[in-house]
């Protein structure tokens, strides 16, 4: 798969089967959140990858998923991710682009797992100091955000629109995702028509 397939392919994932996710993919998977751009090359951003499945129950439980589709599209029991990547800042790395490094690296990520056939969903409702406490992330540490794997048990469908951009369920209980085109978000030389 090319990268601009696994952009134009790739959906947030909200239901994922109980399948393992080998440990060399969800390294390389996290090997590719660690190679992205680093402003000043500061590298202040470290990971923490959950796997063991009471563990990642916990994880679970200091998340909220999908406010527009909520209580429908919170996974139920047999539908929670495999594994997660919680993102982290290391502060005595230097904060001066962390959140924008965090994020690079996020998109990495997400961007390789759509290679590997599995689904995400990057998360940032969360509990943060539960969590901390959970995993035993230090101070210096600061919780970005959580990144959720599975293999996919859904199939989201993305549609062009100029109005409204609220994702939804329809009666068949899909997921739909609006996205402006690219004639409304795209400026030649300078802004405007």
């Amino acid at each position: 798969m090319n990268v601009y397939k696994a952009i134009t392919t790739r959906r947030t994932i909200r239901r994922f089967k109980q399948q393992t996710i080998d440990s060399a993919i969800l390294e390389r998977i996290v090997n590719a959140g660690r190679l992205a751009p680093s402003g000043t090359n500061c590298q202040p951003v470290e990971f923490v990858l959950v796997t063991e499945p009471g563990l990642c129950k916990q994880v679970f439980d200091t998340t909220a998923w999908g406010g527009r589709v909520t209580p429908r599209r919170t996974p139920q029991p047999g539908q929670e991710p495999t594994a997660w990547v919680v993102v982290l800042l290391n502060s005595q790395r230097g904060p001066v682009t962390a959140q924008h490094d965090a994020a690079a690296a996020i998109e990495n990520m997400i961007l390789v797992a759509v290679e590997e056939g599995i689904g995400s969903c990057w998360i940032g409702s969360v509990k943060r100091e539960e969590l901390a406490k959970i995993l035993s992330i230090p101070e210096h540490c600061k919780i970005d955000s959580v990144l959720a794997l599975g293999y996919s048990d859904e199939s989201p469908v993305v549609e062009e629109t100029n109005e409204d951009i609220a994702y939804y369920l329809d009666d068949k209980d899909v997921l739909h995702v609006p996205k402006r085109k690219l004639k409304d978000v795209l400026h030649h030389q300078r802004y405007g028509p």
